[in-house]
């Protein structure tokens, strides 16, 4: 049934919606939707009550030698283009590399994987040893971390992901809410400005991204609200 719904809301779409794309991964899709049917269904049999609570979300500081990318991905559906993004800071907060690409036709999945591999490529040749890499794609950390199974090949960016994380260096993924990555997605959104389809390196922060470095420095935080079973 979830399999007969999904093919017949994609076909109405890619008649009626100019620009749609199926997703790369149908399968994935389908068997996602399926899981979630189930657990709400046995949310009701079993009686969980579930309420919305307020958390407070903000970047947080690598320890010592550590190094912190943030990666992100924007996707502008008027113009049809993608772009990525993402930013180097230390164990002070303090901005060391940044860097954007307009990617052009791509869906956000692959956008945010070309934001990390970029980013990893990046510190390698920067001679970074301890990385920690954030971004808020909870898939994307699940596939690069073997977390998630995937049903036949990997995506080659996810492979090449992987390939460089076995290399020898000290390197962990996490996963971070909307709220802890602003810096990233600023980049990402930027990204979509540009003329070139090259990657952008940026030595220095834009000034219209100051504040929310500034913001990252002291500590500043964003409400969420989030579901919580009682």
């Amino acid at each position: 049934m979830v399999a007969c719904w999904h093919i017949w809301t994609w076909r109405n779409k890619t008649i009626f919606e100019e620009g749609f794309q199926r997703p790369n991964e149908p399968s994935q899709v389908i068997l996602r939707m399926t899981k979630d049917i189930k657990h709400y269904k046995h949310t009701l049999m079993t009686g969980i009550r579930r309420q919305r609570e307020t958390i407070y979300i903000g970047w947080k500081y690598p320890h010592g030698d550590w190094i912190k990318l943030n990666c992100n991905e924007a996707y502008k559906d008027s113009m049809n283009i993608a772009g990525c993004g993402g930013l180097f800071r230390d164990s002070d907060g303090r901005w060391l590399k940044g860097y954007t690409l307009r990617i052009g036709d791509c869906d956000a999945l692959h956008a945010e994987m070309w934001g990390m591999y970029i980013g990893m490529k990046m510190a390698r040749r920067q001679g970074y040893t301890h990385l920690i890499v954030e971004s808020d794609s909870k898939l994307l950390i699940d596939m690069v971390t073997g977390r998630c199974k995937l049903n036949g090949n990997s995506p080659i960016l996810v492979k090449r992901i992987q390939d460089l994380s076995n290399l020898q260096w000290h390197i962990i993924f996490q996963c971070t809410w909307r709220e802890g990555n602003r810096c990233a997605d600023w980049l990402a959104s930027f990204s979509l400005n540009q003329s070139s389809y090259d990657v952008r390196i940026l030595e220095n922060p834009a000034r219209e991204l100051q504040h929310l470095l500034f913001d990252d420095i002291a500590g500043a935080c964003m409400p969420r609200s989030v579901r919580v079973i009682l």
